[in-house]
């Protein structure tokens, strides 16, 4: 869940189809009988006439904002905002939406990661960073479609009822510059500030020790309000959920396990600083 940008792209990724092109239709023909042109309904809520355009084709993903406006704007009596999820989750990858969905409802996170900063830790900058180093090549709308689906996750840290989350990085993630140095200086401070909240506990596992239980590599496990619990992984092109009972309660004691090889939360916050002092 560092990245969610495993695999490669399906039909339903493609502009023009699925959710997004059955919305922007909707979009137009809610407007049309609305008897409001397109240039109209941008400048009363702030786009251009294009970019109206590209919304009822499906070549853009609408913002949730502009859907509760384009509903109320328009007379469509919830219609549009309907389906305002629905688009939401069209923002991801078509292979992150179940996971992306779990992720806002879990009650409990864990995450290890050991090569890039988990995705819900990242700044915008560094996010952009790393997806403008996509091989193959993103196109830059893509990029900033995904910029903004990344960050709209972070929405987690602010939930109430507050959801436990639980981070162990690889210390190499904090030392990789992506993007450059100023790019990494900005993450690590966010990486202070979130580490505060009291919701949340980052930890380090640093390059020296000897003893490492994620040797297997990256994974994520969600708890739901149910209590059942599932894991998530990426590797190279593929992510997996994996949903057997068994399996995630092992992945989970597996988590444990690395969380104690790891610095505690408050000597992490100091390691950071000392990261920080070096830059």
């Amino acid at each position: 869940m560092g990245t969610d940008e495993a695999a490669g792209a399906r039909p339903e990724d493609e502009p023009g189809t699925g959710m997004v092109a059955a919305f922007g239709r909707l979009l137009k023909r809610v407007r049309t009988t609305a008897g409001m042109e397109r240039a109209e309904l941008g400048a009363r809520l702030g786009y251009a006439a294009s970019t109206i355009a590209s919304y009822e084709l499906g070549r853009r993903i609408p913002p949730p904002k502009f859907i509760d406006q384009a509903d109320e704007i328009l007379g469509a009596r919830g219609v549009l905002r309907e389906l305002k999820e629905d688009v939401a989750r069209a923002q991801y990858p078509a292979f992150f939406r179940d996971a992306a969905k779990l992720e806002a409802e879990a009650v409990e996170l864990l995450a290890y990661d050991t090569h890039v900063m988990n995705g819900l830790l990242q700044t915008e900058e560094y996010t952009r960073a790393l997806l403008g180093m996509r091989r193959p090549l993103l196109d830059v709308e893509t990029i900033e479609q995904r910029t903004t689906a990344r960050l709209a996750r972070q929405r987690i840290f602010n939930r109430w009822p507050a959801p436990l989350l639980s981070f162990v990085l690889e210390e190499p993630v904090l030392r990789k510059p992506f993007g450059g140095k100023a790019v990494l200086r900005g993450q690590l401070e966010q990486l202070l500030l979130t580490g505060q909240q009291r919701n949340v506990e980052i930890q380090v596992i640093p390059m020296d020790r000897e003893d490492n239980a994620g040797v297997d590599g990256p994974f994520t496990v969600i708890t739901r309000r149910s209590g059942d619990q599932v894991v998530y992984a990426e590797v190279q092109g593929r992510s997996s959920l994996v949903t057997d009972r068994g399996e995630a309660r092992l992945a989970a004691a597996r988590y444990g396990i690395i969380r104690s090889q790891a610095l505690a939360p408050r000597e992490t916050l100091g390691y950071i600083e000392t990261l920080l002092g070096e830059l």
